[in-house]
């Protein structure tokens, strides 16, 4: 069954429902504000866009929350948020999470992936390490099927201290018991004291926060490339977030923020 479309009378009651609430507005990066790229390093948010949620954040407390870390993504934003969380949920500084601690519990993997970096080279997959968790990136690669079987097999024995979960063409890791994108908003709203969150995102880390959101929020899945997706609604991709923000800022307009 698919999600219904946010741009339906349903969508747009459920989020002016969210609104009339003056909800913490939490956003992913990749595929959501910004298009997902070839090269994780080309990849920025639209001037149209962080136009948007500059506004946006002028009006509302607004949030990133993101796979990149931190200073990976401050730098691609265009706009400053109020909170920016890095690391699939575990990178907060507010937080107090013990980061020396989560990001040692990678270094057998970062062992594994040092001993055999040049046929990883080969095969085409860029190692991406954020230090609380590791992307191996397939994209590139001119087999992917290789490349994703080589990846399958490198993480095969990395024992029940690391979790890991695909994206798109690509395998993330990071401890067990880091924090998750649930667990990073959950804790936005409880700090900026809002009574309600809008969460979009598009990817498999972002559905625990679909997954956990009480009926009064509002979750949102930029496409439709998982039917059995958690979010409530959806928008066909990331080439309507302009269109989405400009009915957010038309339902919540400046004097509704005083």
């Amino acid at each position: 069954m698919s999600l219904p479309s946010v741009f339906t009378s349903e969508g747009e009651a459920a989020l002016a429902a969210v609104l009339a609430l003056h909800p913490l507005m939490a956003f992913d990066f990749d595929g959501t504000l910004a298009p997902i790229v070839s090269r994780p390093d080309d990849a920025r948010i639209s001037q149209a866009v962080a136009m948007r949620m500059r506004a946006l954040a002028a009006r509302l407390p607004v949030a990133i929350v993101t796979g990149r870390s931190v200073a990976d993504a401050r730098e691609r934003l265009g706009f400053e948020p109020r909170f920016l969380v890095g690391n699939h949920g575990s990178e907060d500084a507010h937080e107090g999470h013990d980061a020396v601690a989560l990001a040692a519990a990678m270094d057998g993997l970062r062992g594994c992936l040092a001993r055999r970096s040049e046929e990883l080279k080969r095969a085409g997959v860029q190692v991406e390490d954020k230090g609380l968790s590791i992307a191996l990136h397939y994209r590139l690669a001119r087999d992917r099927a290789q490349a994703s079987a080589l990846i399958t097999e490198l993480l095969s024995g990395v024992g029940s201290k690391l979790r890991m979960f695909s994206g798109k063409m690509v395998e993330n890791v990071m401890p067990a018991h880091a924090p998750d994108k649930a667990h990073a908003v959950r804790s936005l709203v409880a700090r900026c004291a809002a009574s309600a969150a809008f969460f979009a995102g598009d990817d498999v880390n972002d559905e625990p926060v679909f997954a956990s959101a009480p009926a009064h929020w509002l979750t949102l899945r930029v496409g439709r490339d998982d039917p059995n997706s958690r979010a409530r609604f959806c928008i066909e991709g990331q080439q309507e977030m302009a269109f989405f923000l400009d009915r957010i800022l038309c339902l919540y307009p400046a004097s509704s923020s005083q």
